[in-house]
């Protein structure tokens, strides 16, 4: 009786401080695939970016979402944009992905289960998942968006950025949450 107690405390600990996920998580994919992105052994890292095909910021960072997608792909890093929008079809997800250039690989999200796991509030937000899959960092892309309708034209941080540099050299991340500004994750969206 003793060790049973003990086995179950120390699988809810575990669970509690994020070392075992839970339950695995399959999405699908913009062709209608099952994809389980938090998973996959070849990979150092996974990166969820989460948007909706109609936020103007979310658009607005469609070029650095794909040129970082270029460039930590080679280093090992699993990149998914994440389609949060619940009524938005597969076909128009699709058009979305042609229409702004994207070459790294999307899914659908409706029931929000990615967004939870990533701790998303807004699009884009992007959520940084170690090769253990520990949520490491969420937050911003880069603070182009200092507010609603303010942008900047060139950012000063680049907070995705920095924080896979620093994954990757087994850095610490400076901060393991910076908040994104965008459009709001509705739920039921």
């Amino acid at each position: 009786m003793f060790r049973l107690c003990g086995i179950l405390i120390a699988v809810t600990v575990l669970l509690a401080s994020g070392a075992v996920r839970a339950a695995r998580i399959v999405v699908s994919s913009l062709e209608g695939r099952p994809v389980a992105p938090l998973e996959g052994k070849a990979r150092k890292t996974t990166v969820l970016v989460f948007i909706t095909n109609d936020c103007p910021i979310a658009n607005q960072c469609a070029p650095e979402i794909e040129r970082i997608y270029r460039t930590y792909r080679p280093k090992g890093v699993a990149m998914y944009l994440v389609y949060v929008d619940g009524s938005l079809t597969a076909a128009a997800a699709r058009a979305h992905h042609k229409a702004y250039g994207y070459t790294c690989p999307a899914v659908l999200d409706p029931g929000h289960r990615l967004v939870k796991e990533g701790s998303a509030t807004v699009t884009p937000e992007a959520a940084l998942f170690d090769a253990r899959g520990r949520l490491v960092y969420h937050g911003r892309i880069d603070d182009r968006a200092v507010a609603l309708g303010r942008v900047r034209a060139v950012p000063l941080h680049r907070d995705l950025r920095e924080a896979l540099d620093a994954l990757l050299a087994r850095r610490p991340i400076k901060a393991a949450y910076r908040p994104a500004v965008g459009c709001s994750i509705l739920a039921g969206r």
